[in-house]
């Protein structure tokens, strides 16, 4: 009965060890893996990740990981010359086969979302207009200041905002969206050439998808009053990189 006992309580001791050394084990890789992915994506932001399933050890042994969740705050996306920041960036990827030397992988698929309020889409712009909800999903309220015969006229439209292709990705371009903002009408009053004046900074299209993961894209949107709600997709995505 003694030694029933000595041999229960090294077992205890033993599963106690690589627990510890499990947790210690996923702890380390999670912040390793957040590094890589921070350096890789160039983020003015943060960056945290979480590693699912237990134990850790024998998946990271196989090199396939079974879910990895990644939060990202302040990404920075530059296409054509243009920066639009996502305040964030929530994605789950799915079947993560890992590099040969654990510094990242690829996902075999992958989903999440994304956020853009009204004052990184206000800067997004870059025309100057001042942007807010709309009142309804997917509309934007859009006030701007244009100038005809020496006098500065505030105007406010509602705008509809939408997920277009990319100019160019039905002839074989690089692809991706853009978010596209479209003011539904503009009150002329009668006044010439004010309706062209205040769509130069109403309208306009930013695409986002360069500051993703690569393989991670956009396929819905929405907005509420608290910004403009993306839904990511994607798969064979890599989570980060040498």
């Amino acid at each position: 009965m003694r030694a029933l006992r000595v041999v229960v309580v090294i077992g205890i001791v033993l599963g106690a060890l690589f627990v510890g050394a499990d947790r210690w084990a996923v702890g380390y890789a999670e912040n390793r893996l957040a590094d890589r992915i921070q350096a890789r994506q160039g983020l003015a932001g943060t960056s945290e990740v979480e590693i699912h399933g237990f134990p850790f050890l024998t998946q990271a042994l196989s090199h396939d990981l079974d879910r990895v969740d990644l939060r990202l705050r302040g990404v920075e996306a530059m296409a054509e010359g243009r920066k639009t920041r996502l305040s964030e960036v929530d994605a789950s990827f799915r079947g993560v086969e890992l590099n040969g030397d654990y510094s990242g992988g690829t996902a075999r698929r992958a989903e999440g979302t994304a956020l853009l309020t009204y004052a990184d889409l206000t800067a997004a712009s870059q025309t100057g207009a001042t942007l807010g909800y709309g009142g309804a999903p997917g509309k934007i309220k859009v006030t701007v200041g244009v100038e005809i015969l020496g006098r500065t006229l505030s105007r406010s439209v509602v705008s509809t905002v939408t997920l277009e292709d990319a100019p160019g990705a039905a002839d074989g371009g690089p692809g991706g969206k853009v978010v596209r903002v479209r003011a539904d009408e503009v009150p002329g009053e009668g006044i010439p050439g004010i309706e062209g004046l205040v769509r130069k900074k109403t309208d306009f299209d930013r695409r986002l998808d360069a500051g993703l993961p690569s393989g991670l894209g956009l396929s819905a949107l929405t907005s509420d009053q608290t910004g403009v709600h993306l839904t990511l997709s994607g798969t064979n995505v890599v989570l980060a990189g040498s």
